[in-house]
């Protein structure tokens, strides 16, 4: 299993309509036949004006026979790109090896935080190992809904997805946490790793399966 993460960089004010031609459009014409959706979302906070869509795949192999069936899909080309590309202004992947299966929320409505942290060359499989090791520490508190490791895009990263029933729900999971002997155990350990940190909050949109 393979994901991958693309973030589209729209032109201000246009992340709505995006979102809606997505949702209307090419969800219509490209349902899961060329790669599974699994979340899609609109940035509220951290970089702005972007859609963030997550999609899976058997491999890599299966990704790339995928994407050339779809370029050749005569809807898709003339229907939704013709929407879509003239309020493009930039695309980013980052192709994701999954270390947890995805795990829906337990309810929908939620807000989403996705972190993605850069490890020192060579450390990110050892960062990754204490993080589950202290992950049902951190779940005492709130609910992981993806972990990952790069592929391509960025090297060196780990990506982590969180749901939360609100901003306020994160904070009070987040400053818990920070309280808890067990998590700082990890930190001690973990933290040395790190070289960067950055986080982004997303509202998942109508059409999104994970919401």
């Amino acid at each position: 299993m393979i994901h991958e993460l693309r973030i589209y960089t729209v032109k201000a004010g246009t992340v709505g309509e995006m979102a809606k031609n997505s949702g209307e459009v090419g969800r219509a014409i490209r349902g899961d036949n060329y790669g599974k959706l699994e979340g899609y979302w609109m940035t509220e906070i951290g970089p702005l004006n972007q859609v963030c869509h997550l999609w899976s795949y058997k491999d890599l192999n299966e990704r790339a026979r995928l994407r050339v069936e779809l370029s050749k899909n005569e809807r898709w080309t003339k229907e939704y790109i013709p929407l879509t590309r003239p309020i493009l202004i930039r695309q980013d992947i980052r192709l994701l090896n999954p270390l947890l299966d995805l795990k829906a929320p337990a309810s929908a409505g939620n807000v989403y935080e996705f972190r993605n942290y850069r490890i020192k060359p060579g450390a990110a499989r050892e960062w990754a190992k204490h993080f589950t090791e202290a992950l049902p520490v951190r779940e005492k508190y709130s609910k992981i809904v993806g972990l990952w490791h790069t592929e391509a895009g960025q090297p060196n990263e780990v990506c982590h997805l969180w749901a939360y029933p609100d901003l306020n729900a994160r904070t009070a999971a987040r400053a818990a946490v920070a309280k808890d002997p067990a998590w700082g155990e990890f930190l001690k350990k973990a933290g040395g790793l790190l070289e960067e940190m950055h986080t982004m909050i997303m509202l998942p949109s109508a059409h999104s399966p994970l919401k």
